[in-house]
């Protein structure tokens, strides 16, 4: 007897040490954090992290379609202008608190109310009142939002937006927790202070090592969360990731390298996930207000003799796709025919003649233009800027690098700091060509070089308030025309997604908005 319950005992222990164990998920957030507040936001990057975090009234699933989150339900009136959500009763904060419609009315008068300076504000502006709140001109309970009761919530908008659901999805429309911005105000994102509701809830932020999420009991869908832990690490280095994949350190790397697909190909490839992107790489063009930068057929020659056959192919290695356009190929709610720049086919050789006649014209002698190819740090940004700096060579630009630490760099940008140029890339938040051609309105958050041009702000606008899909479509192309013929920004690349992900992660599907949420993957032993 003594024998077969000491036999019991062991086995119970065994069993309860696995139970207990961790499951943990080490993946890589490509640098850490300007900031964890949704309303601050502004790159890719942190949106991944804030997914984990936060859940809104809809989310995407592990393939990238939109399904119901906070919202189990909703309505949309007959004229597409107010939407009614029905709130799951079992929606909760990380400190046991019910999600109300009343925290969503909070957090959306939060991001439109100018003191609180949201540089993504105006991607809310479809809904009433928005932008009139957020430039001062009313105040933020004028908002079209309200809550009927804790669990309804209705938002009206200023004209039909066909693109509205899959808004909802971007990080600007988590919510918020008034008691915990109440009590610590901006440390309200802090470890420990942080009141989040979505799958996972902030354990600790240490930067330049990693931020680590703990798996949040209050989610009303936890029993279907399969990772206890999830450490996201900044690897600005696609190669520092890569090495730390293969100690089997890590799960997954967001990114790889170019320079190493060979090896990445012969070592790695059962590893390598590759699938389309729905963005653009570009150079935005900005210059001191003398600058021969200011002049639009330096801009346009600059455009001309920039090789991006040789950039998507030997650059990036066949990773991306030449870009001549600033609104991607397969975007609903377009033209057929598209606008893209008039010499996309011409050959590269004839292209330079006409950019040397250009600066000709420009009066630019060989020699007496020198520029700053400003990016953030990164070996495939580098090899990108090297390779222009060569480009300009051709016709008598001398181009010097200014590579910049990531968070820094674009915490300038967003500053309005001056420069030549600056690589950036643009990842839509919903399908829709509004999402691109919105960011260079005049006074836009997003458009760092301040270009104005009024002609290109009425046909924005007049988008804004279009019920007629194909009358819409034909007037934001006219805005791309004047886009790429004035050429504040220069398209270079179509990008597509590239990662590392072990064979060890389940759940992890290729999609178009390259949105891969922990909640939706489990880790096998």
């Amino acid at each position: 007897m003594y024998c077969r319950f000491l036999f019991a005992g062991v086995c119970l222990f065994t069993f309860t040490g696995a139970a207990l164990a961790e499951t943990v998920l080490n993946r890589d957030s490509g640098g850490d954090p300007s900031t964890l507040d949704q309303h601050h936001t502004s790159t890719v990057n942190e949106g991944y992290i804030l997914r984990d975090l936060y859940e809104g009234l809809v989310t995407f699933n592990g393939k990238g379609e939109v399904i119901p989150a906070v919202a189990r339900s909703w309505e949309i009136s007959p004229d597409g202008l107010t939407y009614v959500f029905h709130f799951r009763e079992n929606a909760e904060w990380s400190n046991g608190d019910p999600v109300t419609a009343g925290d969503f009315v909070y957090s959306l008068r939060r991001i439109m109310d100018p003191k609180t300076a949201a540089g993504y504000a105006n991607v809310l502006y479809p809904i009433k009142n928005a932008k009139e709140i957020n430039t001062g001109k009313l105040p933020p309970d004028q908002l079209g939002v309200a809550a009927t009761d804790d669990r309804t919530l209705e938002i009206t908008l200023a004209s039909p937006t066909p693109y509205f659901l899959s808004l909802l999805t971007h990080q600007t429309v988590f919510p918020v927790n008034r008691k915990a911005i109440e009590k610590y105000g901006d440390k309200f994102t802090a470890p420990g202070n942080m009141i989040s509701n979505g799958a996972y809830t902030l354990a600790s932020f240490i930067p330049n090592d990693k931020i680590t999420l703990k798996k949040n009991p209050y989610f009303w869908d936890a029993k279907t969360v399969g990772i206890d832990v999830v450490n996201w690490m900044p690897f600005e280095q696609p190669a520092s990731c890569m090495r730390r994949f293969e100690a089997k350190e890590v799960e997954i790397c967001s990114t790889v390298a170019a320079e190493q697909m060979d090896y990445i190909n012969t070592n790695l490839k059962p590893y390598l996930r590759i699938a389309p992107y729905f963005g653009v790489f570009y150079l935005s063009v900005k210059g001191e207000p003398d600058s021969k930068l200011r002049d639009l057929r330096v801009r346009e020659a600059i455009s001309m003799v920039i090789d991006r056959d040789f950039l998507a192919g030997q650059i990036r290695r066949g990773l991306m796709l030449p870009g001549y356009s600033m609104v991607p190929t397969g975007t609903k709610n377009y033209v057929a025919d598209a606008p893209r720049l008039d010499y996309a086919d011409q050959d590269i050789l004839d292209r330079e003649d006409k950019a040397r006649v250009l600066m000709k014209e420009a009066g630019v002698a060989p020699g007496n233009l020198s520029v700053k190819l400003r990016y953030a740090t990164s070996v495939n940004n580098k090899n990108t800027m090297i390779a222009i700096a060569d480009m300009l060579k051709n016709i008598g630009i001398n181009a010097e690098q200014d590579e910049v630490e990531g968070a820094t760099y674009f915490n300038y940008l967003q500053e309005k700091g001056m420069y030549d140029f600056a690589y950036q890339a643009w990842i839509a938040d919903y399908n829709d060509p509004y999402s691109f051609l919105s960011l260079f309105t005049t006074g836009n958050y997003f458009n760092y070089s301040d270009w104005s041009n009024k002609d290109y702000d009425a046909l924005i606008t007049k988008s804004e308030t279009m019920t007629d899909i194909k009358a819409r479509a034909e007037v934001l192309a006219q805005a791309e025309r004047i886009l790429l013929t004035e050429a504040p920004v220069i398209p270079l690349l179509a990008p597509s997604s590239q990662a590392l992900v072990s064979d060890k992660v389940e759940g992890y599907s290729d999609n178009l908005m390259n949105t891969h949420a922990t909640r939706w993957l489990s880790v096998r032993p």
